[in-house]
């Protein structure tokens, strides 16, 4: 069963400039989640997929640079459209879709998601966290009663979606369009696994846990 793993990778990011190439703990951003798929277990293939190819020299070993068109660089740019691109360029019966905006998730996490995959049980699976505390959505509580307030210790967690990485098959996204299927393994991770930089506070709080790990470079 080929399985591939990528890792789309824009320069221009909107909210934390240049992050995907700024370094954390001495190396681009971009190299840790590369890194880390070249060390799971069950992984043929892993594809950096950016329009630029001076990035090249960056890449770690075992990394495959595919360019992508530049027309996949706009802010208006879907995600689909960037999956949609890969999937019609390389052949796979499983996909690991991976951010470089997760520098922290462990290539035993996604080993275990993958062998889930392949056992059959599951048709995908995705990272998330568990949070267990009282959370509201669209101007109403989500997990409790306003007439009935639990103790966080008994509340009903929520789970969110951290983007470190999905997992599907080349069925389950070239036929439905979805990579999240109807028997998804969720990877439930802690919250420096799940830390996803999106905003300069976070790239801030990943320097701190990056110094204290001592990671590589």
């Amino acid at each position: 069963m080929k399985t591939v793993a990528f890792v789309p990778i824009r320069l221009n990011s909107q909210r934390v400039a240049g992050k995907n190439l700024r370094p954390l703990s001495g190396s681009p951003l971009m190299c840790h989640i590369l890194r880390t798929l070249t060390q799971v277990e069950g992984i043929d293939e892993v594809y950096v997929y950016c329009s630029d190819e001076s990035i090249r020299p960056l890449l770690p070993d075992g990394v495959r640079f595919l360019r992508r068109d530049t027309s996949l660089d706009r802010d208006t740019t879907l995600g689909r459209e960037i999956y949609d691109a890969f999937t019609a360029e390389v052949e796979a019966d499983l996909y690991v879709l991976a951010h470089a905006t997760s520098p922290f998730i462990r290539p035993a996490t996604i080993a275990e998601a993958l062998a889930k995959v392949k056992s059959g049980e599951y048709d995908s699976s995705f990272s998330a966290e568990r949070i267990q505390t009282f959370a509201w959505y669209e101007g109403r509580p989500l997990n409790y009663r306003l007439d009935n307030i639990p103790r966080t210790q008994t509340i009903e967690p929520v789970y969110i979606e951290t983007s470190a990485f999905f997992i599907f098959s080349r069925e389950l996204w070239c036929g439905r369009g979805q990579r999240i299927g109807d028997r998804p393994w969720m990877a439930v991770v802690d919250r420096i696994e799940g830390l996803d930089i999106d905003y300069p506070e976070d790239f801030a709080m990943a320097e701190i846990i990056a110094a204290s790990r001592n990671l590589p470079q």
